[in-house]
């Protein structure tokens, strides 16, 4: 059992749901208040998304994403910003007929793109999506040589790769970037489970991909849904740290929406019920070994 973990809240995410509550924050004023509610309800991490103020959906605008970091860090300096590094690798497919070219809603792009807001703001971390996957429908591709130059930047602009994984391929090439010696030691790793047809939101699953992680890894995990609170308990029993936020799931309970806010409270008393201590932001910032940014 971990008993001193540190939360990462997910606070919008890029998922088309931001009218399914009225919670989720869309404007870069809106998810700087959310997340920072989120951190002075515990949660030492705020992992980023933007979202078009029109459209409300996922966006990787560079300037909306300066302004969200300006905003966070003018008010404070303490928090840990973990900006995403997965958008641009959406293909959806309009026929098995004719699956060429991509059907309307497709937003894919290379390394560089996926990149330009992170080697620009320099946040402390960003995520790094470690292999292709079927999200339902529609398919997140990415390639090793393109990893090997995102993992390259993100070691040459001293920030912290967080390595996304949904299944147990994802940690074998995970892997071999860290034995290339792309990905600064120790590495940190996040479980994600309960995607449709990534690894399930089981308890099963998430030990047999912490079995297979680097024998000295840094590791969250999280589950969609109502599994959320029950895989951060579980992340915390197998000695992780845990991640909750609106990306992964917007109800508090059955029929109640959540707040980030919310949510991380809700996590923090589940373990802190457990014995466990949460983390602060500047002793999160500590065991990662991150230098603040100003």
């Amino acid at each position: 059992m971990n008993r001193e973990p540190f939360i990462t809240c997910a606070v919008t995410g890029g998922g088309d749901f931001a009218g399914k509550s009225p919670h989720v924050p869309v404007t870069p004023v809106e998810i700087a208040d959310s997340a920072l509610e989120a951190y002075e309800a515990g949660a030492a991490i705020v992992h980023l998304h933007v979202r078009d103020p029109e459209t409300r959906l996922g966006s990787r605008d560079v300037g909306l994403y300066r302004e969200l970091v300006t905003i966070i860090r003018e008010r404070n300096k303490d928090v840990i910003i973990n900006l995403t590094g997965g958008m641009g690798g959406e293909i959806l497919f309009g026929s098995e007929q004719s699956p060429l070219p991509p059907a309307a809603g497709t937003d894919f792009v290379g390394p560089q793109e996926r990149m330009e807001h992170i080697l620009e703001l320099k946040p402390e971390i960003a995520s790094l999506d470690t292999g292709s996957l079927n999200f339902d429908d529609s398919l997140y591709a990415t390639t090793p040589t393109w990893l090997r130059a995102m993992s390259d930047s993100y070691k040459g602009a001293s920030v912290l790769p967080e390595i996304e994984v949904f299944e147990l391929g994802h940690i074998e090439l995970a892997k071999q970037l860290i034995k290339e010696g792309r990905i600064a030691q120790p590495p940190l790793f996040q479980l994600c489970l309960g995607i449709k047809y990534g690894a399930p939101a089981t308890s099963d699953a998430m030990m047999a991909m912490r079995n297979a992680l680097p024998s000295n890894a840094i590791w969250a995990g999280f589950g969609l849904g109502a599994m959320q609170i029950p895989m951060a308990a579980q992340a915390v029993l197998l000695g992780g740290n845990i991640r909750v936020g609106l990306e992964d799931n917007l109800y508090l309970e059955r029929g109640v929406l959540a707040t980030n806010a919310q949510l991380v409270t809700k996590a923090r008393q589940a373990v802190e019920a457990m014995g466990a201590r949460i983390r602060s932001a500047s002793e999160t910032r500590t065991l990662l070994n991150l230098r603040p940014r100003t």
